[in-house]
């Protein structure tokens, strides 16, 4: 078998992860798994990729402001509509989408369960202008 990473996210109520994302970015169930009332592993279909994600429990640590866990990067024509929607369901703006100097627009939300995501649309510019552009970000 060749070797394989997936990402999965610790969250305080996986039920309530998994009604967000479907309702954010349209998240299909694959698989759902439990012991006793504790989701133990789920399995979400997510823009094209597969994302999993469990109840927290005593060996797992959340997310909490200030320290995100995941960051977690989505590629999209509509980043505004998509942070807005984060932002409908319970989320917040880590900071808003706006045209990015490295040729990008993007953003990024605070999942109401702990995780942030970054939104953006593709990037325009090549390696060199991207490189510029983020080495001028700093001053």
């Amino acid at each position: 078998m060749t070797p394989q990473i997936s990402a999965k996210l610790v969250v305080a109520s996986a039920d309530a992860a998994i009604d967000t994302y479907r309702r954010v970015f349209g998240a299909e169930l694959r698989q759902r798994y439990t012991s006793g009332d504790r989701v133990v592993y789920a399995q979400l279909e997510l823009l094209g990729t597969l994302l999993e994600l469990k109840d927290a429990d005593e060996f797992d640590q959340l997310a909490t402001p200030g320290r995100p866990g995941v960051l977690l990067s989505v590629t999209t024509d509509d980043p505004d509509a998509l942070a807005e929607a984060m932002v409908a369901a319970g989320g917040s703006v880590v900071f808003p989408v706006a045209d990015q100097p490295y040729g990008a627009r993007g953003g990024r939300v605070a999942d109401p369960h702990g995780h942030q995501w970054l939104v953006q649309t593709p990037l325009r510019l090549g390696p060199e202008e991207i490189q510029r552009a983020t080495a001028a970000m700093d001053g």
